[in-house]
């Protein structure tokens, strides 16, 4: 990220890789085409989870067997791939009961939240819950 928070980065998965493929074009738009061959190479090349956040637009659900989400993760559930998938920002889409459709959302405020460290030092942020201060605790 150009120098901004250099450092190693560690997760739940430290020696999982991540394969990207581009299914969207500026001037033309997310492809069928393209999003259908996109599941089908990461069939074929070895995934185990695929994380698609494409959402129709315009808030209605396509039936299965036109909507290429619907296809691609079938096919890819099928062969044993975990299929996770935008819930999208104009209503429902990417239903499948065999995909795992995550949801978010946003406020327009904030609640300010401290995390005090077992030093005293304290560090400014944004919670759910509004004002409750964190403190870090000591294994025993």
């Amino acid at each position: 990220m150009s120098g901004y928070a250099s450092g190693v980065a560690k997760g739940v998965a430290p020696k999982a890789r991540i394969a990207t493929y581009k299914v969207c074009w500026k001037e033309s738009g997310c492809l069928d085409s393209d999003i259908l061959a996109a599941f089908d190479a990461a069939s074929r090349d070895g995934v185990d989870v695929i994380s698609i956040s494409i959402g129709g637009g315009d808030g209605i659900t396509s039936p299965y067997y036109l909507d290429p989400i619907a296809i691609g993760s079938y096919g890819a559930a099928s062969k044993g791939i975990s299929v996770s998938s935008s819930a999208g920002n104009e209503g429902p889409t990417n239903l499948a009961p065999w995909v795992t459709t995550v949801g978010a959302s946003t406020i327009d405020r904030n609640f300010p939240a401290d995390a005090i460290l077992g030093d005293g030092h304290r560090l400014r942020g944004v919670s759910l819950y509004a004002g409750v201060p964190l403190r870090k605790r000591r294994r025993l």
